[in-house]
């Protein structure tokens, strides 16, 4: 996978709208398909997972959470714990939050949100607001 600003991280608030359906992902709806430009930070699986646990039942869970094992994960390492929570700190963003946006800056993705505290932090960044 050759990273770059062809490539794209969905936060957590992306996947359940697409998920769910609903109309608020109807600007990245197709992108999201293309798992070859997607990436993963692994903190996407425990947020997403958990909302759908709280929302769904264990299977469709799992069944749900597959389709994002098909994009290209990322561990979250040294290098990006630090930096992510210098960004926590000088963004006034939440820990989860920090680490998704210093992998998309590190790996220099666009990085889709609904999360409102994104909004005006980088260029990069592209806030939906939701319907």
């Amino acid at each position: 996978m050759k990273i770059g600003f062809n490539n794209y991280i969905f936060d957590s608030s992306c996947w359940l709208e697409y998920f769910a359906g609903s109309i608020n992902c109807k600007e990245y709806s197709k992108i999201i398909q293309n798992t070859d430009k997607i990436i993963i930070p692994t903190i996407i699986f425990y947020e997403v997972f958990k909302k759908l646990l709280l929302e769904t039942d264990e299977n469709t869970a799992i069944s749900l959470i597959a389709h994002l094992r098909e994009c290209k994960v990322v561990d979250i390492d040294f290098n990006i714990s630090l930096e992510a929570a210098r960004t926590s700190i000088e963004e006034k963003i939440p820990m989860a939050d920090s680490i998704i946006f210093t992998v998309s800056k590190h790996y220099k993705c666009i990085l889709y949100t609904h999360d409102s505290h994104f909004k005006d932090i980088d260029d990069n960044i592209k806030y939906i607001e939701k319907i």
